[in-house]
C-alpha cells in the first residue's frame, strides 16, 4: 500500500513524493486515515517508525481544507529536542503557507515567541512549561483549538507535567480531536488517554514496551568501580566501529564528569543535560549529527526527539532508572531499517533494574563478561540463552477500540 491508498489529497502526496515518503510505515498505515476522519487516537510504536508524520499529515489536511486565522493545533512535547523535532518535520511536510507554525518552548528568546505568535500562526508546538508563561502573559489563547497532540505522553508524566497538562487541558475547548502518541504505553498514560479522549482508537504496531527490532543488546557486568575504564576500552580497542556513539548518564553532573575523562582522552564529544543553555545544547546536537563529535554524552533528555542518521552504538553508561526509558534510549539507533548496537554497562547494584527491563521488552539481553574487569561474578547470568541478534515478539498490528482498565496510581 502507498500513501495514495490513505485519503491524502494531492498536494499532500506530492509533498510526501518530494521527501521520498513511498511506503507508510505500519503506524502511519493505520493512523492516518483515523486521524483524518476526525476521531481521538492513541498510537503506540517504536522509536524511529515515523510516528510524528503520523499525525502531522492528517493534521496538515485538515486545517488546510477549512482554513480560518487563529490557533487551530496545539501539540506537546516533554522536551526542547523533540519539540525542534516536530517543527523541522512540520515545516518539512506543510504546502500551505498561511498555516504558519510557532515554536514555544524554554531557554529560547521568549520575545521571539511572542512575536511569533503576535504575526499570527495556525500550529503551536510547546513544552507545558513555556505554554503556561505564555498564557499568563496573555499573549495565547487557546478558546480555538480543533486538535491537540501528546507526544511522547508517558515522558511528560514521568518529567511531572501532569499539573501542567491537566491545567492546559482546562482551558481547551471540549469539543475538539486527542492524539497521543508514544512508543511505551504504561498504565499511567492510560489514565492520561481516559481523562483527555473521548472514545479513542487505540492503535498498536508493536507489543508495549518493546525495543527496536533492529537494535542488538548486550550488557558487560562489571564492578561499579571499573565503568569508566570498560567505556573507555569499548570506544580506544575497538574504535573503528564505533562511528557515532550516544552514551547516556543517569544524572547532569555524571554527564559533566563523564564527558570531561572522555575530553581528555582526546575523544570528540559533545555533552547534552538540562543545565545546559539552548545554544549550547543546539550546538552539541549539530556537533554530533555534523560527525565533528563522534560521541555525545547525554541524560536522558535525548532519548526522545533526537532523529540523528547512522548513530551506530548507544551504550548505557548508567542503567536508566524507568525500564520504559531504556526502551526509548536505544531507539536512537537502529533507525529507518539500519541496524544498530545498544550496550548497557551494568554493575551489581544495577542486575535488578536490567531484570525489569527485560520483564518490560520480553526479551533477554546478552551477557558478555569480561574478566579483566572485576565484580563481575557477583552478577548472576541471564535466565535464557543468548542470541546473536535479540529481536522483539512479532508485531501485533491491531486496531481496536480502546477500553481503560484501573490503572496503578501514578
Amino acid at each position: 500500500m502507498n500513501f495514495s491508498q490513505l485519503g491524502l489529497a494531492p498536494a499532500q502526496l506530492r509533498v510526501c513524493e518530494s521527501l521520498g515518503y513511498n511506503t507508510p510505515t505500519p503506524i502511519q498505515l493505520q493512523a492516518i486515515p483515523v486521524a483524518l476522519s476526525g476521531r481521538d487516537l492513541i498510537g503506540c510504536a517504536e522509536t524511529g517508525t515515523g510516528k510524528t508524520a503520523a499525525f502531522l499529515l492528517p493534521i496538515i489536511q485538515t486545517i488546510s481544507a477549512r482554513p480560518r486565522p487563529g490557533i487551530r493545533v496545539l501539540v506537546l512535547a516533554p522536551t526542547r529536542e523533540l519539540a525542534l523535532q516536530i517543527q523541522e518535520n512540520y515545516q518539512s511536510l506543510n504546502h500551505v503557507r498561511s498555516n504558519r507554525s510557532v515554536i514555544a518552548i524554554g531557554g529560547a528568546s521568549i520575545k521571539a515567541q511572542i512575536d511569533g505568535l503576535r504575526r499570527g500562526a495556525a500550529v503551536l508546538i510547546a513544552t507545558p512549561g513555556r505554554l503556561l508563561d505564555l498564557i499568563e502573559r496573555g499573549v495565547v489563547k487557546l478558546t480555538g483549538v480543533e486538535i491537540l497532540v501528546l507526544d511522547e505522553g508517558d515522558r511528560m508524566l514521568d518529567m511531572g507535567f501532569l499539573p501542567a497538562i491537566r491545567q492546559i487541558l482546562s482551558l481547551l475547548p471540549v469539543k475538539r480531536q486527542t492524539m497521543l502518541f508514544s512508543a511505551t504505553m504504561s498504565a499511567s498514560i492510560e489514565q492520561l488517554a481516559r481523562s483527555t479522549t473521548k472514545d479513542p482508537q487505540l492503535i498498536e504496531v508493536s507489543r508495549r514496551g518493546s525495543a527496536a527490532i533492529m537494535v542488538e543488546q548486550i550488557a558487560y557486568p562489571v564492578g561499579q568501580e571499573s565503568k569508566t575504564a570498560l567505556l573507555l576500552e569499548l570506544l580506544e580497542k575497538e574504535r573503528q566501529p564505533f562511528e557515532r556513539v550516544l552514551v547516556f548518564t543517569r544524572t547532569r553532573r555524571g554527564a559533566e564528569r563523564l564527558s570531561h575523562i572522555l575530553k581528555a582522552r582526546d575523544h570528540a564529544v559533545a555533552c547534552i543535560h538540562s543545565d545546559r543553555t539552548q545554544p549550547q545544547r543546539v550546538a552539541a546536537l549539530r556537533a554530533f549529527s555534523d560527525g565533528h563529535a563522534r560521541v555525545m554524552v547525554a541524560t536522558d533528555i535525548a532519548s526522545r526527539g533526537l532523529d540523528i542518521d547512522s548513530v551506530s552504538h548507544v551504550i548505557n553508561y548508567d542503567v536508566p532508572a524507568a525500564p520504559e526509558d531504556y526502551v526509548h534510549r536505544i531507539g536512537r539507533t537502529g533507525r529507518a531499517g539500519n541496524q544498530g548496537q545498544a550496550i548497557t554497562i551494568v554493575a551489581p547494584v544495577d542486575e535488578s533494574a536490567l531484570r525489569a527491563i527485560e520483564k518490560l521488552t520480553g526479551q533477554s539481553v546478552r551477557r558478555i563478561v569480561q574478566k579483566s574487569f572485576a565484580g563481575t561474578q557477583t552478577v548472576a547470568p541471564a535466565a535464557s540463552p543468548a542470541k546473536a541478534f535479540v529481536r522483539s515478539t512479532p508485531a501485533r498490528n491491531s486496531v481496536r477500540s480502546f477500553r481503560p482498565r484501573r490503572a496503578a496510581r501514578a
